[in-house]
């Protein structure tokens, strides 16, 4: 991976397991981003938490499209000692932190972070050098 791809997905230093992809901010990149979500967990024996990771890295990916211009970063981590969690984290070049808001039942939007914030354990964000990463930790059962 370049440069650019590590300036933009701000990654923080993690012990385990580590998967990551930089995306172009093109409408195909939700498909490729959930694809690979899936097919890693898939690799990583994580399957029972694949749809649900894939369907929030979507609207992640998503919101990033409909903001930012440049190129999105996606990142699996099991993080070492904590064998019951999966971090999940979708970094864009774009420096607005993004705002929870209640979506109206006729609004077509709004409802990512929504999604994010009751499906996950947690969930938050972080400015990065040259963008922002949102984050989301899902449990893996045992």
């Amino acid at each position: 991976m370049g440069s650019l791809a590590w300036e933009v997905i701000g990654v923080i230093d993690t012990d385990g397991d580590c998967a990551e992809w930089t995306f172009p901010a093109e409408p195909g990149a939700v498909r490729s981003a959930r694809a690979a979500v899936r097919s890693q967990l898939h690799g990583w024996h994580l399957d029972c938490v694949a749809d649900l990771a894939a369907l929030l890295v979507s609207e992640l990916v998503t919101n990033s499209l409909r903001h930012a211009t440049g190129p999105i970063g996606v990142r699996l981590v099991r993080p070492a000692g904590l064998d019951r969690t999966l971090r999940v984290e979708v970094s864009d070049p774009l420096p607005d932190l993004p705002r929870e808001r209640v979506a109206h039942p006729e609004d077509e939007s709004g409802r990512g972070l929504q999604l994010v914030a009751g499906s996950s354990l947690d969930w938050g964000t972080r400015p990065g050098a040259s963008g922002k990463t949102v984050w989301f930790e899902l449990a893996v059962p045992g």
